[in-house]
């Protein structure tokens, strides 16, 4: 490589960290501002080993505050896109998450369940991914699961249905 390419690639390489700089600025203020939410609970120990009434493996699509799809929950790795499973059980709903910390929502905390195209970045058919709308202290959000298949996706909802006693949506 002759010395005008070697400064080019450097110049873009600057260009490339200058971006990662800011990006890493902005997650860093987004959770400053949102320090106020509380902290989901964890899943209890008993839900572990007991049988769900329904459940699903996917994509666990991530967390954002209520009907507001494009403003992720950034603080506690809630906004976070991994892949996961989602229990319902009489006690409430568990999220299991790989590579971060699981969450559990009480059947009293969920306000409703819903098919959508989906949110936050992942978009799939209709009604392929499941919102979860549920309150975290006073905070309203919503969190987005993208099963893997139709089927375990429609007995989630049917359950979470029956878990808030008609005020779930499909």
């Amino acid at each position: 490589m002759t010395g005008t390419y070697l400064n080019f690639l450097w110049a873009a390489l600057a260009v490339v960290a200058v971006f990662c700089a800011l990006i890493w600025l902005g997650w860093r203020n987004r959770k400053r501002r949102q320090a106020g939410v509380p902290e989901p609970r964890d899943v209890p120990p008993e839900l572990l080993e007991a049988t769900p009434q329904a459940a699903a493996e996917g994509m666990v699509i991530g967390t954002v505050k209520g009907g507001q799809y494009l403003d992720r929950i950034a603080v506690h790795e809630l906004g976070l896109r991994t892949t996961g499973r989602v229990e319902v059980h009489p006690a409430g709903v568990a999220v299991f998450r790989s590579g971060v910390r699981n969450i559990f929502i009480p059947a009293e905390d969920l306000t409703y369940a819903r098919t959508d195209r989906g949110m936050i970045g992942k978009f799939v058919e209709k009604d392929g991914a499941v919102i979860l709308g549920w309150r975290l202290g006073t905070t309203d959000v919503d969190t987005g699961f993208r099963p893997r298949r139709a089927d375990e996706g429609r007995a989630l909802v049917q359950a979470l249905n029956d878990l808030t006693e008609g005020e779930t949506t499909l």
